[in-house]
């Protein structure tokens, strides 16, 4: 994608724009996604980019982008804190995650047979992840309990990571069914995903470590904490690729192993971390407004539209619900969990790599990604304040559910 000086001027000056009027605009249902697919849309349409050629000269931030929200999800993840209510994340993330992957899976095969089952696959694990950022009003809103707001934040910030070994393995099935030069096939696809854990949770833990030990001795200054942690996200990634392994799922394992290795955060290692990560994320919506959504609607049918609405509802809220049996929350709140697992960064990111590692094999996925991932944008976005705010004053008035309420804070949700 040629980027021109005009195009710098528009982005940066976005950018700065946001920068001023988030606050009302997200106020306005207009969230961070919205804005910056609108603004990557209009620069396509007016001709000022041409999108072709993205995947390719953009891979860099794309993967960046990536590794730093898998590493940074998992890190930020106070799992001691968790403990109270592990049993519904273990539900969300270990029933209600696969059986999503399996009931999109199916519904894929059906709606596109056409794909096969790797590249149906490969359209299912994408769009299994959430973004609590897309619906931010849902985990910022004081009137939802707490621990509401914890499970839907716990759960967007793992899902990504649990699903990225999924997608690289469909993404390698994909590519040595379709006979791609250089396609290792899902064997060897395999064993990357193990040696990149193995390398990631080493890295992570190492760098944990030392970073504790580290503040211990007072020798590490708060202003480049945040640097040194950004850096070992890219450390694991690049030293699972030097060794054969998957960078990707390197950057997962390693940001659970720092978290767990490497004690307190600093406030300015917080900081600096979240608005790196806003950064790169608004500029990957950008992104997808120039290259995903004119491909989407070149390729826009029944179909496509069928499968992201099911994809929103049918596939999400019912293994949500089946999911959440017995685990003490009521009817409102499983619809109100059900409901706000919009998809997001993770998605459009895992539709980049399918468009970089299969080609336009993966256009049609690429397509129903993009369809499901603006319908979430637009209906999570505009539904998410005053849903948040019905459900909360229902919750407040309600006799509370068991453990439903709670003192803790909630985990700051991904940067939008």
């Amino acid at each position: 994608m040629h980027v021109s000086a005009v195009v710098v001027v528009v982005i940066t000056a976005a950018l700065f724009a946001w920068s001023l009027l988030s606050a009302r605009l997200q106020q306005a249902s207009l969230t961070a996604p919205i804005v910056f697919i609108a603004v990557g849309a209009a620069l396509t349409g007016l001709g000022l980019v041409d999108g072709s050629g993205a995947p390719e000269t953009l891979a860099p931030l794309v993967e960046t982008t990536l590794v730093w929200v898998l590493f940074t999800d998992a890190a930020r993840m106070p799992l001691g804190q968790l403990r109270r209510d592990v049993g519904r994340y273990v539900r969300l993330l270990g029933v209600g995650l696969p059986l999503t992957i399996v009931l999109g899976w199916l519904l894929a095969a059906w709606l596109f047979p056409q794909l096969g089952w790797w590249l149906a696959l490969l359209l299912a694990a994408a769009l299994a992840p959430t973004d609590a950022a897309v619906g931010i009003p849902v985990v910022t809103n004081p009137v939802v309990p707490a621990r509401i707001r914890q499970l839907i934040t716990v759960e967007s910030g793992l899902n990504d990571g649990i699903a990225t070994p999924l997608v690289m393995f469909a993404i390698a099935g994909a590519a040595a069914a379709a006979g791609l030069e250089g396609a290792e096939g899902p064997g060897r696809a395999a064993v990357e995903l193990l040696v990149g854990a193995a390398v990631g949770a080493a890295l992570g833990a190492a760098g944990g470590w030392l970073l504790r030990r580290a503040r211990r001795r007072g020798i590490a200054a708060d202003d480049y904490v945040g640097i040194g942690v950004l850096a070992l996200a890219l450390l694991a990634y690049a030293g699972a690729l030097a060794v054969g392994g998957n960078g990707f799922v390197a950057a997962f394992c390693g940001g659970l192993a720092f978290g767990a290795c490497a004690g307190p955060r600093a406030a300015g290692e917080l900081v600096f971390l979240e608005q790196a990560g806003s950064l790169v994320s608004l500029l990957v919506w950008l992104l997808f407004g120039a290259v995903a959504v004119p491909l989407m609607f070149d390729g826009l049918g029944v179909a496509v539209v069928a499968y992201a609405a099911l994809s929103l509802t049918v596939v999400r809220m019912l293994p949500v619900a089946l999911a959440t049996i017995g685990a003490g929350l009521g009817r409102d709140t499983v619809l109100f969990v059900g409901w706000f697992g919009p998809r997001g960064l993770a998605s459009l990111v895992f539709a980049l790599l399918a468009l970089k590692g299969l080609g336009p094999l993966a256009d049609e996925v690429v397509t129903v990604i993009a369809a499901t991932v603006l319908l979430s944008v637009l209906a999570h976005g505009i539904s998410a304040g005053p849903l948040a705010d019905r459900y909360g004053r229902g919750a407040s008035a309600a006799t509370p559910e068991p453990g439903e309420p709670g003192g803790s804070s909630p985990v700051r949700p991904p940067g939008d």
